[in-house]
């Protein structure tokens, strides 16, 4: 009896079967090899959008014995594809901030100040090595309006800049929590004089979307 598991050797439907098992065979392959080449998070250049708060104090350099707490939500938008290689591989995002929560605690005279502020720049470098911890480097810049002087005898309008280094923790593709540590800088940029300036250590914790 001729059959697939003891074929008859002779017959010339013996090329033909051993054929058709190859090409199963190599289907089977191309299967197992698309099923393992999985992207990674921020593959594909894609939009953010997240929530953060932070608080952090003040340290040497300007206006000392301050507090602050703020909040606020991220658009960005990944720009580049991978660059660079080893540990420094990576790509640029660009994103910005608006913080409708930015309380500033201040020693007396001065009087505690609630604000609002808006981050129009924000220049990320995502360090993609890692498949779902990615480290990241910003810089970035905006202008704080609070009701009350920042800090005192100065004034109610102020720029905002920072550096931050932190990590994003991807669960999935789509979704990643982010912790931070933000040194920024607050200042009139001499709209009045003196302008002694608040330089805070924040911490930052948030949720991230990628789409």
């Amino acid at each position: 009896m001729t059959s697939l598991l003891f074929p008859n050797f002779g017959s010339k439907n013996f090329g033909s079967t051993i054929f058709l098992v190859a090409i199963g065979a190599f289907l089977c392959l191309l299967t197992g090899l698309a099923s393992g080449q999985t992207s990674k998070p921020l593959d594909g250049r894609p939009w953010e959008v997240g929530v953060w708060a932070s608080g952090g104090f003040s340290v040497p350099g300007g206006t000392e014995d301050t507090k602050v707490i703020d909040a606020g939500v991220r658009l960005g938008k990944v720009l580049t594809s991978d660059h660079l290689g080893s540990f420094v591989r990576g790509n640029f995002e660009y994103s910005a901030d608006l913080m409708p929560v930015y309380y500033v605690f201040q020693p007396a005279p001065a009087v505690n100040a609630y604000g609002a502020a808006f981050n129009p720049v924000n220049l990320k470098w995502n360090f993609t090595s890692s498949e779902r911890t990615i480290p990241f480097l910003e810089l970035g810049g905006g202008v704080l309006f609070s009701n009350h002087v920042v800090p005192n005898t100065t004034s109610r309008v102020n720029f905002i800049t920072h550096g931050t280094l932190g990590l994003q923790f991807f669960n999935n593709q789509r979704r990643a929590f982010t912790a931070s540590v933000r040194y920024e800088h607050i200042s009139n940029a001499g709209l009045t004089v003196p302008n002694p300036g608040v330089n805070t250590v924040q911490f930052l914790v948030g949720v991230n979307w990628f789409h």
